[in-house]
């Protein structure tokens, strides 16, 4: 019987990557994978939580009403007349549209927009409003 050392060489080397780094990689794949519950990795959330920051919201405005944004809310305009309100001059982030409204032009409707921080950017209605919005901010 003869051995063929190439193809035994080979073996050993798929085997030693496997019991030294492979190994290794899996076992920090799994540890991320079950973090303890309420550690840093895995936090406890209320529902007022959950209702305020994750799920959507429905606002209604009246002519000449603002809805002044926090910081990473979300909008969509549903229904209505509304112009951006951005004392910055940087404009508000459209995602629908890919571009940034300016303080005065019309906001879309059914447009996705981010406000990025809290300084003051929203939307003012012009007639009826209906927003939906998904983090924080104020109707003024």
């Amino acid at each position: 019987m003869r051995f063929d050392f190439k193809k035994l060489g080979f073996a050993a080397v798929i085997l030693l990557l496997a019991l030294t780094g492979g190994g290794y990689y899996y076992s920090l794949a799994g540890a991320a994978g079950n973090p303890d519950p309420g550690s840093s990795d895995d936090p406890l959330v209320t529902r007022s939580y959950v209702d305020r920051y994750v799920q959507w919201q429905v606002a209604e405005l009246t002519p000449g009403q603002s809805f002044i944004a926090g910081a990473g809310t979300e909008l969509i305009l549903r229904r209505g007349t509304a112009v951006a309100v951005d004392p910055t001059g940087n404009g508000i982030p459209d995602l629908t549209g890919g571009q940034d409204i300016t303080a005065g032009k019309p906001v879309p409707v059914n447009h996705l927009l981010i406000f990025p921080r809290d300084d003051k950017r929203g939307i003012k209605a012009q007639k009826g409003v209906v927003v939906m919005y998904r983090s924080g901010g104020q109707i003024q």
